[in-house]
């Protein structure tokens, strides 16, 4: 089974809302997910700019939001996600902190905001706040599938 992944919100590499953003009131998009892989055990989801700072020149991944050991009978996130579902972890941001941190690219940039939802046939021990790259070292050879999401977002102010 394919795995997808949707939002409410905006559409496939449609602009993400204002509310969204540092512009807004920062809060995480609803991401829908309908349906999982057999042998599914748990989701991870990871959102990540790889446009920073600047998408002419780019030179960094900036991580935005990492979440792992989402339950495996979860099909969806509501928009401001902050109570984590039952037995749910977040690991650290590149604001060195967890949670979501939104789409504050610098002015007049666009940049590319990609969801990656991932569906496990494990479900992980607990990582202490992994960033990005631990956490996708953990995942290592217990990935079913994946989905992602893209949106963009461009500041006007």
């Amino acid at each position: 089974m394919a795995l997808k992944l949707s939002s409410p919100g905006f559409a496939e590499k449609g602009q993400i809302p204002v509310v969204h953003t540092c512009d807004g009131k920062d809060l995480s998009p609803a991401l829908r997910w309908p349906g999982k892989p057999a042998g599914t055990q748990s989701f991870a989801l990871i959102v990540h700019d790889p446009d920073a700072p600047d998408p002419a020149a780019p030179k960094m991944t900036w991580v935005h939001w990492v979440l792992y050991n989402l339950p495996a009978d979860l099909e969806q996130l509501l928009e401001g996600a902050r109570d984590l579902p039952g037995g749910a972890l977040e690991g650290l941001n590149d604001l060195k902190r967890t949670g979501y941190g939104g789409p504050c690219p610098p002015k007049g940039r666009r940049h590319r905001y990609f969801f990656k939802l991932y569906a496990l046939d494990h479900l992980l021990p607990d990582l202490h706040r992994p960033t990005k790259a631990k956490l996708e070292a953990a995942m290592s050879g217990h990935i079913l599938a994946d989905a992602t999401l893209i949106g963009t977002y461009e500041r006007h102010r």
